[in-house]
């Protein structure tokens, strides 16, 4: 089983239903809209395979990252980090922070079983900090996490603090990068810096793996907030610049406008319980932004001026 279809099948496992194409793999990330997967790959597919993908998945829209030389997209970024990796590189805010952190803690691989029971406190206190506590039930969170524990590339660590779990995180291997699906702690062990000591301890683990090119943690979200990446580029991440790409199928891009899209954004301020309108509206900011050209596009503020440089 290649890695990939490691990850594939864990998303089977719990829950999720999942396609391939010519240029990638895909999952239903909501409603009819499918994601594709591995994150960090960047495909170039054609007009033909989406139409094809999206009839055969009964999906509405896709998203996925291409990279700069394709036709259309948003200007966007990947999170990532790639070695050299080290404490001297980091600002001293955070170096600071990671020295008390691994003072405090103790950072280890932990058994899925744990994060599955223990870690469900972490995970819904994260989600409660982040405004998101319908995105996750307790029994989701159970599902994902032992989904993992037979499939080869997956792990899970933990930062303990007098052997209570006070952070964690999850980590998949798919050929030489490895990604973070998730990371949880909770608020009464943030004034110790376990956040800083896990991150950094785990990259550094991640990073000294044969093989290992670079760790990718996120996509440029749809709809949170920029202050969600802050602790991600403070611990070192970059930001890499990319087209990140919606497409709408062909019958729905008939109501895809500005006009729609304020109206999406009036209802998302005056519902603000609603998991669906940001994303919708975030979607539907990336489709009618990536179909303006390139050199007319705004460059995120997060991109230093190197990946700016940089054709993907």
């Amino acid at each position: 089983m290649s890695n990939a279809s490691a990850f594939a099948e864990w998303l089977r496992r719990h829950g999720h239903k999942v396609y391939q194409s010519a240029s990638s793999y895909w999952y239903d990330a909501a409603p009819f809209v499918l994601q594709a997967f591995p994150y960090g790959w960047l495909i170039e597919p054609s007009e033909a395979e989406l139409n094809e993908l999206m009839n055969r998945a009964n999906a509405l829209a896709v998203r996925y990252s291409a990279p700069l030389r394709y036709p259309h997209g948003m200007l966007s970024y990947h999170v990532v980090l790639e070695p050299p990796y080290s404490l001297e590189m980091l600002r001293s805010q955070a170096r600071n922070a990671v020295k008390r952190g691994l003072e405090h803690c103790n950072i280890q691989e932990i058994p899925f079983e744990r994060a599955a029971c223990e870690g469900w406190a972490l995970q819904r206190d994260t989600l409660e900090r982040q405004h998101r506590t319908r995105s996750m039930s307790h029994a989701e969170w159970e599902c994902l996490c032992l989904s993992a524990r037979d499939l080869p590339g997956f792990q899970a660590w933990g930062a303990t603090v007098a052997g209570e779990l006070a952070a964690l995180l999850l980590t998949c291997r798919i050929d030489d990068v490895f990604y973070v699906p998730y990371a949880a702690s909770h608020h009464k062990f943030l004034n110790l810096h376990v956040n800083n000591a896990l991150f950094y301890q785990v990259t550094c683990n991640l990073l000294a793996t044969d093989g290992i090119k670079s760790i990718f943690f996120s996509l440029h979200s749809l709809d949170a907030p920029k202050s969600v990446n802050e602790f991600k580029f403070r611990m070192g991440f970059q930001a890499r610049a990319v087209r990140q790409c919606v497409v709408f199928h062909r019958l729905v891009r008939l109501f895809v406008n500005h006009h729609s899209c304020t109206l999406i954004t009036w209802l998302a301020k005056h519902f603000p319980e609603s998991v669906l309108l940001p994303k919708t509206r975030g979607m539907m900011t990336y489709y009618l932004n990536g179909k303006i050209p390139l050199e007319q596009q705004t460059w995120p503020e997060e991109v230093d001026e190197k990946w700016r440089k940089i054709t993907l």
